[in-house]
């Protein structure tokens, strides 16, 4: 058993790591790049990192590698902005020759890897797996070949790799998400995964919605059974291995910089419809806690877990699950949106088509016809106009309303309902690690200030997802200005015409009854 840390040793987690060579997929996602930033930035003698990169139009391996080490500055006119990895080369560039790439792809049997690749992957002792299809409306077929086959072909890579010691695979907290109180440990299969394979194609798309039937949709569906795999494998497998369900990730709170995002799903394409002016309602339960996790501490977490899952190893064969998310400082929806919406008028995004407004409501009905009204009539309304006066638009305004209706049907779910998350070795996990651990690494959620960091999600969205330098804004806020008049006259104009209509019924009613 690992020992509980004694204050004044050094750090473990980086002498883990020393001389180690790592294989990680995903590695051009999200979390992926900043797992990789923290392990080179943290773990100076780390051995070699080697990344599953596919071909992508066009570009070789080897090309996406060289890009995702060298490209990242693709907003340097945005003062005091770092992108991952800029640290990194302006402190350690060296650290960047330890990344080398695999050409494979996921989806494909054996990872679509060749003999001289399996050669290259022989010294490595701990595998993340990060790569996933993160589309809730992802067809069945193919959700299963992104989240659960890949993980059959990796696990049975891993047993051809005789120095690993670890496989640390990354799932989500929602896996079990037909549970109110979600605990550390792998469920029961969904499905038999053997019936879900031999179904027809055409018989699993149409069956689809009954197949998944409690899962909310494809994504959670095929994660909960990815675990199962990982569960059943771990019987006969001679190294250890360990889940991490990390809840919704966002923008990072410190690392590579407060507010740094790439993703403009779930919260981020919120916050992006809203400061454009284009999303107006929302189905949510104000009240409700927002289950959110900063993409560095979820990072630091799966760094952590590594360390422990490979010196436990011995003690153990069962598959340890690691619920990051947070239990004590709660943020609510409710939170989020007053945050999100005055830091978005304070720091606008560019070219907003209206005074960002959002209504929550909790009704359906009361949000389809807020929906109708205050989305999609404008929007098509403005869309008619702009081409009747031929002016020129990035997107067409008409087919954003389909776009905003399905990414509302995806997160009303998790918006609208509210989850107890068991987090305990995630908490004992923290106690067994040095004080010279913590202050490298953040495991807790609970140590966030939401206010703070909600802030900077929304200048992380307008800087890293829009490309927006400071320097635009003056001009930025003076256009906000002129909205937010309108704004205020469109809805002088509305309780007008709501008075008008009142007294208007009120003297109509006043005449049938006096007739």
């Amino acid at each position: 058993m690992v020992p509980t840390a004694v204050d004044g040793e050094g750090p473990l987690l980086p002498a883990f790591y020393a001389g180690r060579s790592i294989f990680i997929t995903g590695g051009t996602g999200f979390l992926g790049k900043v797992l990789i930033e923290r392990l080179l930035w943290t773990c100076r003698d780390i051995g070699e990192l080697h990344v599953l990169l596919r071909s992508k139009r066009g570009r070789a391996a080897a090309d996406r590698l060289d890009e995702l080490k060298h490209s990242q500055r693709l907003i340097w006119w945005v003062r005091d902005y770092r992108q991952a990895f800029d640290l990194i080369r302006a402190e350690c560039p060296r650290q960047l020759d330890k990344l080398r790439a695999v050409e494979g792809d996921a989806t494909l049997p054996r990872l679509g890897l060749d003999d001289a690749s399996v050669t290259q992957l022989q010294e490595v002792s701990v595998v993340f797996h990060s790569a996933a299809s993160v589309r809730f409306s992802e067809p069945l077929s193919r959700a299963l070949a992104s989240n659960v086959y890949s993980v059959e072909a990796l696990l049975r890579l891993c047993d051809q790799l005789p120095k690993l010691e670890a496989l640390v695979h990354v799932s989500t907290a929602f896996s079990n998400s037909e549970r109110r109180h979600v605990g550390e440990r792998v469920y029961a299969a969904p499905a038999p995964l053997y019936a879900v394979r031999a179904l027809p194609d055409t018989l699993r798309r149409d069956i689809t919605h009954r197949l998944i039937a409690p899962k909310p949709n494809t994504y959670v569906f095929s994660k909960a059974l990815a675990e199962c795999v990982v569960q059943e494998h771990a019987d006969t497998a001679r190294y250890a291995a360990a889940i991490v369900r990390p809840s919704i990730v966002v923008s990072a709170l410190r690392q590579p910089r407060p507010g740094w995002t790439e993703s403009a799903a779930g919260p981020g394409g919120v916050v992006l419809a809203c400061g454009k002016g284009l999303l107006r309602a929302f189905l949510v339960e104000g009240s409700a806690r927002a289950d959110l996790v900063p993409v560095d501490i979820a990072a630091d977490n799966i760094i952590a877990v590594a360390w422990e899952t490979a010196t436990q190893r011995q003690e153990t064969r069962s598959v340890r699950v690691y619920n990051v998310c947070s239990q004590e400082n709660r943020v609510s929806w409710r939170m989020f949106r007053a945050v999100a919406l005055r830091a978005v008028r304070e720091h606008p995004l560019g070219g907003a088509l209206y005074y960002p407004t959002l209504i929550a409501v909790r009704n359906w009905y009361l949000y389809k016809f807020l929906e109708l009204v205050l989305q999609t009539v404008p929007l098509h309304i403005v869309d008619c106009v702009t081409r009747a006066c031929r002016t020129p638009m990035k997107v067409r305004l008409s087919s954003v309303p389909a776009r905003l209706r399905d990414m509302s049907a995806a997160l009303s779910y998790f918006a609208t309902r509210e989850w107890r998350f068991d987090s305990h070795n995630v908490t004992h996990l923290q106690e067994r690690l040095t004080q010279a651990d913590r202050e490298i690494y953040n495991l807790d959620v609970n140590t966030v200030d939401w206010e703070e960091h909600l802030t900077d999600f929304v200048k992380g969205v307008r800087a890293y997802l829009l490309r927006e330098s400071d320097a635009e804004l003056p001009r930025a806020r003076r256009h906000m200005h002129r909205l937010r008049v309108v704004h205020r006259a469109v809805l002088l104009v509305a309780h007008a015409a709501l008075c008008a209509l009142l007294v208007y019924v009120a003297l109509a009613l006043y005449h049938v009854i006096t007739s």
